[in-house]
């Protein structure tokens, strides 16, 4: 069976103390409905149009079909999504590895099918086009 503390995208948030953090609310909110659309896609296994909807930042990482390779040998292990539930959410502008923006990066305590007790990272960021986009995704 795989290592499910593997990273499935990007952003490896080892640590982000020290790195440049403030309050936005604002951001927050439309940063946690982009990632709640984006975590539907991926529930539903709807992996090629999570892609899609992800930021250019993503996009421009992984393609579309070792993205869809990546996240399916990863998630169809884990079962269904049983629950989610919010850890934290925390707006930051700048994380190791990224270029400096805006990035909101949220927690969630999650039970699969398979893996009763899970932490989900997703991190939407304010891409280009002025729309928060996911461009980043991690389960341990």
């Amino acid at each position: 069976m795989r290592n499910y503390a593997t990273v499935v995208l990007l952003i490896g948030i080892i640590g982000i103390a020290g790195c440049a953090s403030k309050s936005n609310p604002e951001a927050e909110k439309a940063a946690m409905q982009s990632a709640q659309a984006w975590l539907s896609l991926a529930d539903s296994e709807k992996y090629v149009e999570s892609w899609e909807e992800a930021a250019e930042y993503f996009k421009s990482a992984i393609s579309k079909d070792k993205w869809q390779e990546t996240i399916q040998a990863v998630r169809e292990p884990l079962g269904k999504t049983v629950s989610r539930k919010l850890k934290s959410k925390r707006y930051m502008t700048s994380l190791p590895g990224v270029p400096d923006g805006e990035y909101v990066v949220i927690q969630y305590n999650t039970a699969f099918e398979n893996k009763k007790s899970a932490i989900e990272t997703i991190t939407p960021m304010l891409d280009k086009d002025g729309k928060w986009r996911v461009s980043g995704y991690y389960i341990k």
